[in-house]
């Protein structure tokens, strides 16, 4: 989407159940081999009594979000402020949502206020993204 049709209030989501898969291929391409996400004996005896996903995974639903719906493609990613509020556990439907909050036209920049929620509403990731739009 052209920066001229952005409008303030615009919203826009996508969703994925974070499996067991995603954290093995995860922690190989980046590397977090945490046990907290790999180990379940490790993982019950943390405070999450189980295993977790990675926060950046949960973030890049929101990376998805940005590239493929809003503002979609050709937009490039300038910066993001994350808050990790909840642990995310394999099963868990994240969605994923950003809204439009801040148009800058003379810099083609977009700043988008960023969710992840889980299937039950609860809120596991918050921040701002900024944008660059063509």
């Amino acid at each position: 989407m052209d920066f001229e049709n952005l409008k303030i209030g615009m919203k826009k989501s996508i969703s994925k159940t974070i499996t067991e898969t995603d954290i093995i291929l995860y922690s190989g391409i980046s590397l977090d081999c945490n046990p907290v996400h790999l180990n379940k004996e490790y993982a019950e005896a943390s405070r999450f009594k189980k295993r977790i996903a990675h926060g950046m995974l949960t973030a890049g639903l929101v990376s998805a979000v940005l590239g493929t719906k809003l503002p979609g493609e050709g937009s490039i990613y300038m910066g993001q402020e994350l808050m990790f509020t909840a642990p995310v556990y394999f099963g868990d439907t994240i969605t994923a949502t950003a809204e439009i909050i801040e148009l800058i036209p003379e810099k083609n920049r977009v700043i988008l206020s960023t969710i992840c929620t889980n299937q039950d509403g609860k809120e596991v990731l918050k921040g701002q993204a900024k944008i660059m739009k063509k």
